[in-house]
């Protein structure tokens, strides 16, 4: 393929929108070439149309593009997606019909049966389910939509993944304790975040334990078959700026030592690292023996904001281990995600419709 594969971000100029434009600045295969948001942002640079809330400033490629809406056609071969849930099935589905493979940060299509539910190093199977697509839609040649979970179930899951592969896993307990990020912006009034503990996400405890059992599930037919465990989740917003942290009790399926256990954690590694793909971290899993780590403001940022620390491993009194872990929530759990997803499609083939394009 020659040339850099032109992208186009849905929700610009929102928290995940911004952490792709970062994110893409300097990517090897990906170029932004379009940007799209509400009709207040319309017509406007992104400059002018953008309230950059991450650290370091606005990237200069991106400030003297025009803010169009989000619909096609777009001067762009891929989309990335971070709209809002309530209105992305039907935008993403729009770009699709044209041709345009849309890579969604958004809940919107998540748990569709047709939609591969994707983590690169979890479950790259199931991109077997653009197939279904490709059959059961009427999206143009090249189009089709694949999502990235929720970002605490990123987390959850690709913690769990090594546990299930090898010893499977009976039963999950998940706390979790999210950043203020996570809310995007505004977000939480600081009135109500500041000395608090929020024990309350709207929909969040029902994401992380519908998407898990997707993600871990197998690839049967044209379907998936979600995996058969039980598991329970509870939510809370804390003052913390980045970096959702997960307080984890597992039940496995067959007995197994601490060690073992350790060691299917710290030595788990899968296709995109074999692949070298630009956004996977060396080690999806960094395993600490601190007793008071993992810590958001020490730990987001492992493997660029694309590894999951996990730390306190030890076993447990009413199931069998817990252990506590933390990831970046707007980096592996959105914008870097989508990214390690495109890279993967890119990789394995599923862009090749867009060589004309890009030529």
């Amino acid at each position: 393929m020659s040339g850099k594969i032109r992208v186009g971000i849905l929700g610009a100029t929102g928290t995940v929108g911004q952490r792709f434009v970062q994110m893409l600045e300097h990517h090897p295969q990906f170029q932004v070439t379009a940007l799209a948001a509400s009709d207040r942002s319309e017509g406007k640079t992104y400059a002018q149309a953008c309230q950059w809330r991450l650290a370091g400033d606005l990237p200069e490629f991106a400030k003297s593009l025009r803010v169009q809406a989000p619909k096609p056609p777009l001067p762009c071969d891929l989309i990335f997606s971070s709209l809002p849930s309530a209105g992305a099935q039907a935008v993403e589905e729009e770009f699709a019909r044209a041709g345009y493979p849309v890579i969604s940060n958004s809940s919107a299509c998540r748990m569709l049966d047709d939609v591969p539910l994707l983590i690169p190093e979890v479950n790259h199977e199931h991109l077997r389910l653009l197939e279904v697509q490709r059959t059961s839609r009427s999206f143009a040649p090249g189009g089709f939509i694949v999502t990235n979970p929720n970002c605490s179930t990123i987390l959850l899951a690709l913690a769990l993944a090594p546990l299930h592969a090898r010893f499977g896993v009976s039963a999950v307990v998940v706390t979790t304790l999210q950043a203020l990020s996570g809310a995007g912006y505004p977000g939480v009034a600081s009135l109500d975040a500041t000395d608090n503990v929020i024990p309350f996400i709207a929909g969040e405890e029902e994401k992380i334990e519908s998407e898990t059992l997707k993600i871990l599930g197998r690839s049967k037919g044209d379907a998936i078959e979600a995996a058969r465990f039980s598991i329970s989740a509870q939510c809370h917003r804390v003052n913390v700026s980045d970096g959702h942290l997960a307080a984890v009790r597992v039940k496995l399926a067959r007995s197994a030592g601490l060690d073992e256990v350790r060691d299917a954690l710290a030595s788990f590694t899968s296709l995109p690292q074999e692949l070298r793909l630009h956004t996977a971290p060396e080690r999806p899993l960094l395993v600490r023996e601190e007793p008071d780590r993992p810590q958001p403001r020490l730990d987001r940022d492992a493997g660029h904001g694309m590894s999951v620390t996990i730390g306190r491993l030890m076993p447990d009194r009413v199931f069998d281990f817990r252990f506590v872990a933390l990831s970046h929530n707007t980096i592996r759990g959105a914008a870097g995600a989508a990214i390690l997803n495109a890279e993967l499609l890119a990789a394995t083939g599923h862009f090749a419709s867009l060589r004309a394009r890009t030529a």
